[in-house]
């Protein structure tokens, strides 16, 4: 048998073992129930269903398992391996989030789980698969496991300080999330570099079916994003003022990034990578300031804008 299948026959499952039941130990020492008792935060279940945010929770549940999963597809060799690690460390990671994120918000030496702190559980993992995408193909499934603790850890650490220390506002968490998760991943890909990949890889590409592959994930997030960047907004007024905003950005920016792609390739032909990523990018633009009174225009505006740098 090859070194690298005995490596990853015993040092994966060995891992993934002791993390999970690390885990488990973790969760019955700290994690309880959320009773809705002694909240100031406005989501406060005593005064709302406790249920309202599931259906926001979904979306940004869809968002990560599909929308990330399938929108690293596009290399043409690593299909499988980007929709099944992407469910490996999102689950992983949800679980591990839930930890470092509840640690900041303990009540009487307790985490008190509810679907507000599933939904940013979920947004600590989106970091990880951010970051994902600028290592794909040159790690393994135990140097990723290894990445999500110590990025959500790290991530939990930078969110505290950047909300509640510096209260900055980033309803949508475009600095938090996506420039965390990219700069991290470009930190991670920078120590892993190799110069003999200078030159590129032969795999380094895509193919019809991958890309196709790829632009259902891209769909998936455009489609769930408004709530993406809302569902932690104040309840009203605001989470609407989010939807709003981010549904209209998304939407210019699609032009404007159509746009510009047939505007720099050859021919005038689209070019996939610019439709899979700067589609996207009005929601990330945008999600700093969604839920503020910018008006229409000036969310449209930002989508506008966004669509033309990003490709």
């Amino acid at each position: 048998m090859p070194a690298y299948a005995t490596n990853m026959r015993l040092k994966f499952p060995i891992l993934a073992l002791i993390l999970e039941i690390i885990t488990i130990i973790l969760y019955a020492v700290f994690a309880v129930y959320d009773d809705g008792i002694g909240h100031d935060s406005p989501h406060n279940a005593t005064e709302s269903n406790p249920m309202e945010l599931y259906p926001m929770f979904q979306d940004v549940h869809v968002m990560i398992f599909i929308g990330f999963g399938f929108l690293m597809t596009f290399l043409k060799r690593y299909g499988f391996s980007s929709v099944g690690v992407n469910l490996l460390l999102a689950a992983f990671g949800l679980q591990w989030g839930l930890l470092m994120q509840g640690i900041w918000h303990m009540e009487h030496g307790k985490i008190k789980v509810n679907i507000l702190k599933m939904i940013n559980a979920d947004f600590s993992t989106a970091t990880v698969l951010i970051s994902f995408g600028a290592v794909l193909g040159k790690t393994s499934p135990v140097q990723l496991l290894i990445m999500t603790i110590l990025e959500i850890t790290i991530f939990s650490i930078n969110e505290h300080l950047v909300a509640n220390t510096l209260e900055a506002n980033d309803v949508g968490a475009s600095m938090i999330i996506h420039a965390f998760g990219a700069y991290f991943g470009l930190a991670v890909a920078r120590v892993l570099y190799r110069p003999n990949l200078r030159n590129g890889h032969e795999n380094e590409g895509s193919v019809y079916h991958s890309d196709m592959f790829a632009m259902i994930g891209t769909v998936f997030l455009w489609m769930f994003w408004p709530s993406f960047n809302s569902a932690i907004a104040d309840p009203g007024l605001p989470q609407l003022t989010a939807v709003i905003n981010t549904y209209l950005s998304l939407a210019t920016c699609v032009l404007s990034a159509y746009a510009i792609s047939s505007l720099v390739e050859h021919k005038g032909k689209l070019d996939m990578v610019h439709i899979q990523n700067a589609t996207l990018a009005g929601g990330v633009a945008v999600g700093t300031c969604a839920d503020m009174n910018i008006d229409p225009f000036g969310a449209m505006l930002i989508g506008f804008i966004a669509g033309i740098i990003s490709p």
